[in-house]
């Protein structure tokens, strides 16, 4: 679903050239109710998370990516008294070139803005806009929203 409301916007998860068309379908994206979460109070069910810096999976390339994390609920042996949610992750990850208004992004003395749990609906959207503007206070990240990725990639897949 992320990748059709991508393409709405504009972007291909496979060659993304605008950060920002990115965060506007990454934004829609995260508005949508997903069924199967986990809805026991307080899961952390469902949130999103914004990381920057340089990653060894990522040919040790600056990234910036938009993840969306969900707790699956009703996975395993209902029997099991151990048994757990499963945790995925869909992330965008969108990987840069070393430019000069890049390079402090790894050293930035932090790498992400921290889950947001908050519900779909205003509360969600009052988030990704804090998020944002947290986003915009470090130089790099800023300079990241503007410069065009050498490549991006959907990834989904379980953290748990």
């Amino acid at each position: 679903m992320f990748a059709q409301i991508l393409r709405r916007h504009g972007v291909e998860q496979d060659s993304v050239t605008e950060c920002g068309a990115a965060w506007a379908a990454f934004a829609e994206f995260l508005q949508l109710n997903i069924g199967g979460i986990d809805q026991t109070p307080d899961s952390d069910a469902d949130g999103f998370i914004i990381q920057w810096g340089r990653r060894s999976w990522s040919d040790n390339r600056l990234i910036l990516t938009f993840t969306r994390q969900l707790a699956i609920a009703d996975v395993g042996d209902d029997d099991d008294p151990y048994r757990q949610t499963e945790l995925w992750q869909l992330g965008l990850e969108m990987a840069f070139d070393d430019e000069a208004a890049l390079i402090g992004l790894e050293s930035l003395d932090v790498q992400d803005t921290g889950f947001k749990f908050a519900p779909t609906g205003p509360l969600r959207a009052a988030a990704l806009m804090d998020t944002w503007a947290e986003m915009q206070r470090h130089a790099p990240v800023r300079a990241a929203w503007i410069a065009t990725p050498a490549s991006s990639g959907l990834s989904f897949e379980c953290v748990c």
